[in-house]
Parts: C-alpha cells; sequence; structure tokens
C-alpha cells in the first residue's frame, strides 16, 4: 500500500526519489511528532469548555434511567441513593403522552410548527441578509442589522406583553383600530383560527435576526473578486445572487437546516405557553408534546413522566437528524454534516 502511494506521488512529479525515499522511510519507521507549545497552550485553552461538557453535559445522561423508573425520594438519603432504590416501571412512563384523548393533536401541532418555522426560518433570514449586504450605506445596515436582531434578546414573557398589548379585548390596539373603522371587537384569546399565523408569525419575529447574522458572516467571507468579475461580464444583481451568494450559502444553510430537522419534535415553551396565556380555548392550536408535559406534570407531579418525554424527543430528534444527513449527503456529499 506504501509502495502504490509513492508510486502515485512519483507519477506527478511533484517530489523527486530521494524526497520519497526520505518520507517514506520517516513513515515506515513510525516517527512520532514531538508536543509543541502550541499544542499545549491550545489544549489549556480547550480545557474550560472540555470540562463543562463532562459537568452538565455528560455527567448528567445518568439521569437518562429516571424515563424507566418511578422515582421517589426517600427519607434520610440523597438523591442518587433514591433513584436506584426506586422501582423499575419499563415503559410505564411512555404511555402517558398517549394517554390524552387526542394524542394525534399536540403530535400534529409539534411537527406542522415546526415544518413551517424549517422552511421560513431558512428563507426570511438568507433574504434579509442578501438585501442588507447590497446596502451601499454601511451606517444604515448596520442599525437595520440591530433592530432585526434586538427581539431575538427578549424572552418570552416580555414578547407576550407585546402580543397582549395588540390583542387585548378592551384596550389592544388591532381592537381600538376595528373599532375607529366601525368594526366589532374580536376575541382574540377565544378564537383559535387566527393562532397558527399569529404564532408563526411572532416566532420569526424573534428569530430572524439570529439566523440573519450567521449569513451576513457567510456573506462577508465571501471572494470579492467573484462579484467583480461577474460585474465585467454584464451579470446583473439578480444573476449575482443567484449564481455568486447562493452557492456559497448553500453549505450553511444546508448545515442549519439538518440541525434545524433534529429538533423538530421539540418546541419553545414559552412561545406555545406563555404567548397565548394558556387559554383553555386555544389548546387545539397551541398544545404541543412539551406544553402537554408541563401541563401533565403540574397536576400529576411525576418527574418520570418528563423524563420520558425528553428522552423520547432526543430519540426522535437523533433519528430525524442522521435521517436528514443521509438524504443530504446522498444528494450533495460535501455539504452533509457528518
Amino acid at each position: 500500500m506504501l509502495h502504490c502511494q509513492r508510486a502515485k506521488i512519483l507519477s506527478t512529479g511533484l517530489l523527486t526519489q530521494p524526497v520519497m525515499e526520505y518520507l517514506g522511510d520517516r513513515v515506515a519507521v513510525g516517527v512520532k511528532r514531538k508536543t509543541t507549545k502550541d499544542d499545549v497552550e491550545l489544549t489549556i485553552l480547550a480545557l474550560p469548555t472540555t470540562i463543562w461538557y463532562i459537568l452538565f453535559t455528560y455527567l448528567p445522561m445518568f439521569g437518562i434511567i429516571i424515563a424507566f423508573k418511578r422515582y421517589r425520594p426517600i427519607r434520610g438519603t440523597n438523591f442518587i441513593v433514591s433513584l436506584l432504590r426506586s422501582e423499575w416501571v419499563g415503559f410505564d412512563n411512555f404511555r402517558f403522552l398517549f394517554a390524552t384523548p387526542d394524542p394525534a393533536i399536540m403530535f400534529r401541532n409539534t411537527l406542522l410548527y415546526n415544518a413551517a418555522f424549517i422552511v421560513l426560518g431558512i428563507l426570511v433570514p438568507v433574504t434579509l441578509a442578501i438585501m442588507l449586504s447590497q446596502l451601499h450605506s454601511v451606517r444604515l445596515a448596520k442599525v437595520c442589522q440591530t433592530m432585526i436582531f434586538l427581539p431575538h434578546f427578549l424572552s418570552w414573557v416580555v414578547v407576550s406583553y407585546f402580543v397582549f398589548s395588540f390583542l387585548s379585548v378592551d384596550r389592544g390596539l388591532v381592537n381600538r383600530l376595528l373599532l375607529s373603522v366601525g368594526r366589532e371587537e374580536l376575541q382574540w384569546y377565544l378564537d383559535p383560527r387566527p393562532w397558527p399565523f399569529i404564532l408563526v408569525f411572532t416566532n420569526l419575529w424573534k428569530g430572524m435576526g439570529y439566523g440573519m447574522v450567521l449569513y451576513l458572516a457567510a456573506i462577508s467571507g465571501i471572494d470579492g473578486q467573484l462579484y467583480e468579475a461577474a460585474v465585467i461580464d454584464g451579470a446583473s444583481k439578480w444573476q449575482q445572487v443567484w449564481r455568486i451568494t447562493l452557492p456559497m450559502l448553500k453549505p450553511v444553510m444546508t448545515i442549519l437546516f439538518i440541525l434545524s430537522v433534529g429538533r423538530i419534535f421539540s418546541t419553545d415553551f414559552g412561545l406555545f405557553y406563555q404567548v397565548p396565556r394558556d387559554s383553555g380555548s386555544l389548546v387545539s392550536v397551541t398544545q404541543t408534546i412539551d406544553v402537554y408535559v408541563y401541563k401533565a406534570l403540574m397536576t400529576v407531579n411525576n418527574i418520570g413522566f418528563s423524563s420520558a418525554a425528553a428522552f423520547m424527543q432526543s430519540v426522535f430528534g437523533l433519528v430525524t437528524i442522521v435521517t436528514a444527513n443521509f438524504v443530504v449527503r446522498k444528494l450533495d456529499p460535501d455539504n452533509s454534516l457528518f
């Protein structure tokens, strides 16, 4: 095998026979490269992050067994001892997710909302990033970028009050506008029909700034000579975007798409619980898996239920992300995640 590699490299004419023999002898002997000062510095630099992941990511994975036990705290013992002594119940904790009379509703809401979030979470940020990159005024671009990115730092509790200020029955801005044009007030928190659009818009408004910044960073890394050559060839702005910008953004878009697919069975609890203000009339369009688990825990108070739900979501997420990466690797091997 080694001789074949030597012959292949030597045939290119880039290396002479003496150099090849020298390199081959060093490979054959197995010369071990010494650890340099840079290696030590980089290892120390990565050490805090490694310790953080071990303590807060890998060690807590021991708690997976809670999903298969009926956890009961034992007086005079710590959490670990109580957990180990608790009764094994197998998959009983997983069955509670399907004990509701309408499990199809929460799975339908979870999947359809995430499907809309994935599609819009790619199209809108990419469009905004391309538009901002075309602005000639750097100051205007920074102002627009800051204004679009700002909602990302707001909590869902704050966002829920913003939404309530618009949709409140008696003092909401929307109902005031409807009254001013002679229309009747709407009971926004009792009518489930407009809420799918409200939730999708609210999530897009809050999260599109983060995605836009990622794509702007990718656009800034594109070689400017490509656009100069396109201008010389007479390409329009649209042709430059279609032939240069979008192909260069394809790797980032693919990776973010795969990661988003991995979270398709999870939803943002604040979006579906805080923003609708836990209105019982909106259950058909706001109850996702996470919301149902929270409400079940508030009534049943069983930690095994929440652990089973989190474990199930993680397993499903792993399956979907591996499947999505497999499909992407078949279609475009260069842009797959692994």
